[in-house]
């Protein structure tokens, strides 16, 4: 069943067809103006300029064909010819009957599934995961689910960094701390490696590579010899990654985040000898300092650059991207360039959506506008789903009190602490066996540590603040789940009194502005969808958890018989449906009870 906004403008656009007015300015929108009506059209205004006509007099004509219609009363005018429709209170009736029905709460698929890569995550293998990839798992995941449940054949690919200068790096510093690349140590050593190495490891080799020429030369080196197959560098990069990679699992499987594809930079090394051939055939790949590069800008795309003599040049931007080093090795870009290539060979995309840090998005305009020049995906199908940071109070991003990066696995531990004391300050779960009273407190964490960030636009920085994210009040991931939760106890003991839902009917102004927040709900994933933005998803939640406490405080449910019951469960159940699927998008599972 449509929704309301999308039957409103059927029938005002026959309304307009009878005036022999072009339908094309007849779509009604949910208002703005909820003082004026629930839902409004300024079509009368573009309908005017387009034929000479006045906006009042076109508004008026449509206005008096209303009068045969049922979904709404006949719409009031404002100002120059603003259109303001009131639903009757059977289309809302029949509406939410529908939304309770419907196994998907009221949600439409799209009309033309496509498949997608979402690539998320990303975490170096170098190092353990952090709070700075928390944001790319939670928004990935997300807009994986999101894309999916309306219709998409989505792929999620972890894309881990496993195999650029950070291994060379580690290789070396492996080398060192056994006396050499074929030292008798090495084997042992390898066996032995744990992921606190690695962390110890890896800033210890990246701050010496800063200052040390030669030891960065080496890593260098290291870095191409991986690269081409030299053995033991990838017997050291095997260990490395193997450890990792099985703490990084447990990780995103804490955090309630998954893949179908587990899949790393190294993965995509089958495709860059062709690559290369294939940019070198087509005059694409230039000699530039020793480096082999695709220039990406545009004829007349250049900024002015200012030398240290104060004088400044033009250069081209963005900057070419540099597919082989002077050393020989690949970098970043050509991996994410052969990593297309990869996703375009193996799963013929139609979208590739990459969520990385916003800060990376002049890399990714040099990748996509290569391999758009190079024929390998079109440019319009690649996208940057960009990021802001997690940020400390000081407006910086999110460090620890001793001033390092925080683990992902603590700042989880960190959010469980908060949600078992919340639980246990408002009295919930304290009979609950303590496996159960964990799972919830469990998942009153996740949902804080989620929603705090899917409901901030994406582009936006937030500052992390774990009191107010656990708060069981306000705009939070624990309040939703309290809601959801109070919904399911409401129906199980109807359940118990035998109290049956029944057909819908909306008397309360209570029960009009619920059964509204429900119909918005398939809108409100289409813009989610379009605009690869979750906290619109977020902020849907929130309205409908609070729409419904307004409807149980001012209208009965169990207290009231007969049909007004069983109209009022029939709502509340299609309440508690949306909120779960609105949820399980957003990657938020609901405790049974707390």
């Amino acid at each position: 069943m449509k929704d309301l906004a999308r039957q409103l403008s059927d029938a005002h656009a026959a309304v307009f067809a009878a005036l022999g007015i072009d339908t094309a300015y007849s779509a009604v929108t949910r208002s703005n103006r909820p003082d004026l009506g629930e839902f409004q059209s300024n079509g009368a205004l573009a309908a005017a300029r387009a034929t000479g006509r006045q906006p009042r007099e076109i508004a008026e004509a449509a206005a008096a064909r209303w009068s045969a219609t049922g979904i709404a009363a006949p719409p009031t005018i404002a100002g120059p010819g603003f259109l303001n429709f009131t639903v009757t209170a059977d289309a809302l009736a029949a509406r939410a009957e529908a939304i309770a029905a419907d196994a998907r709460a009221g949600a439409t698929l799209v009309e033309t599934p496509r498949t997608v890569i979402v690539d998320y995550g990303g975490p170096n293998v170098a190092k353990g995961m952090h709070v700075g990839h928390l944001r790319a798992s939670i928004i990935g995941d997300s807009l994986k689910r999101l894309f999916r449940f309306r219709g998409d054949d989505v792929i999620g690919d972890a894309h881990f960094g496993d195999w650029g200068l950070q291994m060379g790096l580690l290789i070396v510093a492996v080398a060192d701390a056994v006396g050499g690349l074929d030292a008798a140590g090495l084997e042992p050593f390898l066996a032995a490696l744990t992921l606190a190495d690695l962390e110890a490891m890896y800033p210890a080799a990246a701050a010496r590579a800063k200052d040390d020429a030669a030891f960065r030369q080496r890593a260098r080196e290291a870095t191409a010899a991986l690269q081409a197959g030299t053995e033991p560098h990838r017997k050291i990069w095997r260990a490395l990654r193997d450890v990792s990679l099985a703490t990084q699992k447990r990780d995103f499987a804490a955090l309630g985040v998954d893949f179908d594809l587990w899949l790393g930079e190294s993965d995509a090394e089958p495709y860059i000898r062709e690559m290369i051939a294939d940019l070198e055939q087509q005059g694409l790949l230039e000699d530039s300092e020793g480096a082999r590069v695709v220039r990406v800008a545009e004829p007349g795309e250049t900024r002015r650059k200012k030398l240290p003599d104060g004088s400044t040049i033009e250069i081209e931007t963005p900057n070419p991207l540099i597919v082989v080093s002077s050393e020989g090795s690949s970098m970043y870009g050509t991996t994410d360039l052969a990593t297309i290539l990869q996703r375009a060979r193996n799963n013929e995309p139609d979208l590739y959506l990459y969520v990385v840090d916003q800060r990376q998005a002049e890399h990714f305009e040099q990748v996509f506008r290569a391999a758009g020049r190079a024929g390998f995906a079109p440019r319009e199908a690649l996208e940057h789903i960009g990021f802001g940071t997690v940020n400390g109070a000081d407006g910086k991003p999110f460090k620890t009190r001793a001033g390092g990066v925080l683990k992902l696995q603590d700042l989880i531990g960190q959010a469980e602490d908060a949600a078992r004391a919340r639980l246990r300050a408002a009295e919930l779960g304290a009979s609950f066996p303590p496996q159960e009273f964990e799972d919830v407190a469990h998942k009153v964490a996740i949902a804080s540590i989620k929603f705090a960030d899917l409901v901030n636009y994406r582009s936006t920085s937030y500052v992390f603040d774990l009191d107010r994210f656990t708060s069981f009040e306000g705009r939070s991931g624990p309040y939703l789940l309290y809601q959801a939760v109070r919904i399911k106890s409401l129906l199980a003991k109807a359940r118990e009194q035998h109290a049956e839902p029944g057909p819908v009917s909306v008397e309360h102004a209570a029960e009009r502005a619920l059964v509204l927040v429900l119909d918005a709900f398939d809108g409100t994933l289409a813009r989610a969808y379009d605009k690869r933005a979750p906290h619109l998803l977020a902020e849907h939640a929130y309205a409908l958890a609070q729409q419904f406490s307004a409807f149980y405080e001012n209208c009965p449910v169990l207290a009231e018989r007969g049909a007004a019951r069983a109209s009022r469960l029939t709502l509340a159940g299609a309440v508690l449906a949306q909120l779960e699927t609105s949820l399980g998008l957003l990657g938020i599972e609901i405790p049974e009870r707390m």
